[in-house]
């Protein structure tokens, strides 16, 4: 050991002994010192103050969902983030798409002509809203942040997820197994 690390060394424990036998060190921690931000700097475009929250998904309910299932519209997209092993056994909401978040979570990232290489089928618009449910919802929380990061403005989610929609009796759709 060299002679700089074994003098720190032993600086460090004779500093970590208390000289009173069973007393801990306290340690005292001083307010830091508020520095407003410049005027100008608080009118710029580019200033983002440390409270800023980012913007939330739009929470669906059970009956939200049902509601769009029987009044479906085109701009508006459900997508299932579970794997398809679950799918397999369980079924899922009808019309929605399969974007498994936990295998694929780069989908949103990827170009149009190479998602639709890896899924089959076109990845929804940028201008269309997408929302997300997967077992329990926190796969889909996950899934509506990395849309959002993506680009996707209109972000929504089935925070119930499939364990609610299942529990209500909500309408199943089987999966069909492409070979």
């Amino acid at each position: 050991m060299n002679t700089a690390r074994l003098a720190t060394s032993l600086i460090l424990r004779g500093a970590s002994r208390s000289t009173l036998p069973g007393t801990a060190r306290q340690i005292r921690v001083l307010p830091r010192a508020r520095i407003p931000a410049p005027p100008a700097l608080l009118a710029s475009p580019q200033f983002r103050p440390y409270s800023e929250v980012p913007k939330a998904s739009k929470i669906y309910f059970f009956e939200d969902v049902q509601a769009h299932l029987s009044n479906p519209s085109p701009d508006r997209i459900l997508i299932d983030t579970r794997e398809p092993s679950e799918l397999q056994t369980t079924g899922t909401i009808p019309g929605s798409i399969n974007i498994p978040i936990t295998t694929k979570p780069d989908s949103f990232f990827i170009t149009a002509e190479e998602f639709e290489d890896r899924m089959g089928f076109e990845r929804p618009g940028k201008e269309k809203e997408v929302v997300f449910y997967c077992k329990a919802g926190v796969r889909s929380r996950a899934a509506a942040e990395l849309a959002r990061q993506a680009g996707w403005e209109k972000v929504g989610e089935y925070s119930g997820s499939w364990l609610d929609w299942e529990k209500r009796g909500g309408e199943k759709e089987p999966v069909i197994v492409r070979v």
